[in-house]
């Protein structure tokens, strides 16, 4: 187990160079099944270090930008009803996701 851990955080700093420690940190906090909150300017690498996580875990990543004319539904998901048939259908939000990114 740990060297998958340390094959992981190896693949993830073949792209992402000299960030060992918060790839350390963001490993170590989902194996803890916890979240992570990454802040920082913009321009380091935030969204890649996401996206490179995802690609080595074979996770689904995605990001929202988030706007002025974002509604809550955007995020978490809605309910359809379906006029024709009145069956609802239940739509996937953008946190429906292992890995997202709100910017």
């Amino acid at each position: 187990m740990v060297n998958k851990i340390k094959e992981l955080v190896d693949n993830i700093e073949k792209i992402i160079i000299g960030k060992r420690q918060s790839i350390e940190l963001i490993v170590a906090a989902m194996l803890a099944e916890g979240h992570v909150l990454i802040e920082d300017v913009p321009g380091v690498g935030k969204t890649r270090l996401v996206s490179a996580m995802a690609n080595s875990c074979d996770a689904k990543f995605g990001r929202l930008q988030m706007t002025p004319d974002i509604m809550p539904t955007d995020v978490t998901g809605f309910t359809l009803i379906d006029t024709v048939t009145h069956n609802s259908e239940f739509r996937k939000g953008a946190v429906f996701l292992q890995l997202f990114i709100g910017r």
